[in-house]
């Protein structure tokens, strides 16, 4: 009787004892699956996914548990795979850079809706699949697949129809995560909140002089290394040409100041630099970069012919041991937004301090910071009065959040409403890290009648010494613009001048206690303080 039970369970519509099993055998033979490369067949998910491990060396169920792929991922991505029929290396590196390549919905969109992989429950596993079957009318234990397989109709549901409601239970599921993650991240802003105030409440307590940038572990700065191991940004430093050409035009037009020298490239990203320096006629190049990028440098410079001359080393200059004792010259890429801005000159002055000669010279030797006053409605009509009416809502508790934060964009010379002041002059020859966090007074006076609603913040950079030729660039509104374009300031409040009024100001430029390598700026301008965090 249990027998029969067990038979009526499975094989509802069968006539005959045996009829139906034989029946789903045949379905299950008739049933193929194509590997996801290539074009062989199989009879399950099981012997595909053996296949591909073994043929194409891609274990699909240890590859998805890395990468914690969830069923609506793993659904999306076998649909990816047999419309885009990529290889077995660029699944493997999909998660290389960011989101895959299956994140769009459009992959929700079955090719095959018959493809037994669609089938395949990704979370439970290989060995939940062996281990939780039912049992065939022969004693067999079936597993989730061959159930799928034989299209058990049970209470008059179909494959198509349990499939829709497994889709929609992890679409369910996928909504209560995102809600999870939303609530996540308000509590954070939460937190980024006061901890901003924190920081900036006090901008004017002692200035700590020692180089913080030299105290983080490799590991606490591996994001800002890692940021520059992403192609974009190195084309987007070689496209600027008045960064690139005036590093080339320094060097190649002051072969006498290079010529049999020995020059540490602190910061070399694709050697750029350092096969200038080359060419220039140094004897040595040493370059140095933690960022990965490094390795394609190695490529480049081979690819030169300059691998004699330049040799490039993977590591924070702090923590590696150079070839020679001492270096000549020490050239560098370090300037950040608001010239200060990833403290990367921190590096630069410590590699200075250890290596170069007691008659070096470290390039650029010279750089200053320039303020300036700019009436530009416009720019600041976009950042804070925009939160007056936000599609028919009031957002203004916004505007102070965004007026905590410099903005970095290019601004136009006509907008400028005053003089243009110098607040700091570095000698990157002679100065220490103390120079680097600054406190100043200064003055603008307004060249014209107007309103000032933001202060302008850019910086000059100069090779003069011991330079028959000498070279200089400027990032201020004026020149030809640059990728690091000019940090704002934007005013709570914005001042009415006249034509030849002086705003009175003082700045404090320091670095962040919990991120040295960005910054907390407090501007006074006419005894109203406003605090700004660069990061």
């Amino acid at each position: 009787m249990a027998e029969k039970q067990r038979e009526e369970l499975v094989f509802e519509d069968s006539e005959e004892e045996g009829e139906g099993w034989e029946e789903c055998e045949e379905d299950q033979e008739d049933t193929q699956v194509t590997c996801l490369f290539c074009s062989l067949n199989f009879s399950s998910a099981e012997d595909t996914f053996t296949h591909c491990r073994i043929e194409h060396n891609l274990d699909l169920i240890q590859w998805s548990r890395q990468h914690q792929v969830d069923c609506i991922q793993y659904i999306k991505m076998i649909n990816f795979i047999r419309l885009k029929n990529p290889s077995p290396g660029e699944v493997k590196s999909a998660f290389t850079h960011g989101a895959p390549p299956w994140e769009s919905n459009e992959f929700m969109n079955p090719v095959n809706p018959d493809d037994l992989l669609l089938q395949y429950d990704i979370e439970d596993g290989v060995e939940s699949d062996f281990t939780h079957g039912v049992m065939a009318p022969d004693g067999d234990r079936l597993t989730n697949q061959k159930m799928s397989v034989i299209g058990v109709e049970q209470n008059g549901v179909s494959q198509s129809d349990a499939m829709t409601e497994r889709l929609r239970d992890s679409e369910n599921r996928v909504r209560q995560l995102e809600e999870e993650l939303s609530r996540v991240l308000g509590d954070l802003d939460k937190v980024k909140k006061i901890t901003q105030d924190l920081l900036m409440s006090q901008p004017s307590q002692p200035i700590r002089a020692e180089n913080s940038v030299e105290m983080l572990t490799e590991d606490e700065d591996d994001v800002y290394f890692g940021s520059y191991a992403h192609f974009s940004i190195h084309q987007e430093m070689l496209k600027d040409k008045v960064r690139t050409d005036s590093y080339r035009d320094f060097m190649y037009q002051n072969p006498a100041l290079f010529r049999d020298k020995v020059v540490l490239d602190v910061g070399c990203g694709t050697g750029i630099l350092s096969m200038f320096a080359a060419r220039a006629g140094a004897r040595k190049v040493i370059g140095v970069d933690q960022s990965e990028i490094v390795y394609q440098a190695m490529d480049i410079v081979r690819e030169n012919g300059l691998d004699s001359v330049v040799t490039l080393i993977k590591g924070r200059v702090e923590d590696v041991d150079l070839p020679v004792d001492k270096v000549d010259i020490i050239i560098s890429e370090w300037m950040g937004y608001f010239l200060l801005f990833e403290s990367m000159l921190d590096s630069v002055l410590y590699a200075r301090d250890k290596y170069l000669q007691p008659d070096g010279v470290v390039h650029p030797d010279r750089c200053t910071i320039v303020l300036a006053a700019l009436d530009d409605p416009g720019l600041h009509t976009n950042h804070v009065t925009y939160w007056d009416d936000v599609y028919g809502f009031k957002m203004t508790c916004m505007k102070s959040e965004v007026i905590k934060e410099a903005s970095v964009e290019i601004v136009k010379a006509e907008k400028i409403l005053s003089d243009q002041v110098v607040v700091k002059d570095l000698d990157t020859c002679t100065c220490s890290i103390k120079d680097l966090q600054f406190s100043q007074d200064f003055i603008l006076t307004a060249s014209g009648d107007g309103q000032v609603n933001a202060i302008v913040g850019y910086f000059d950079i100069f090779f003069h010494k011991r330079c028959s030729k000498k070279v200089m660039f400027s990032t201020g509104p004026q020149a030809p613009p640059t990728h690091w374009k000019q940090t704002v300031f934007l005013l709570q409040q914005p001042v009415t001048v006249n034509k030849g009024e002086e705003m009175k100001g003082h700045i404090v430029c320091k670095k962040n206690r919990r991120d040295p390598r960005s910054l907390v700026i407090s501007l006074t301008i006419n005894g109203n303080t406003q605090n700004y965090l660069m990061q």
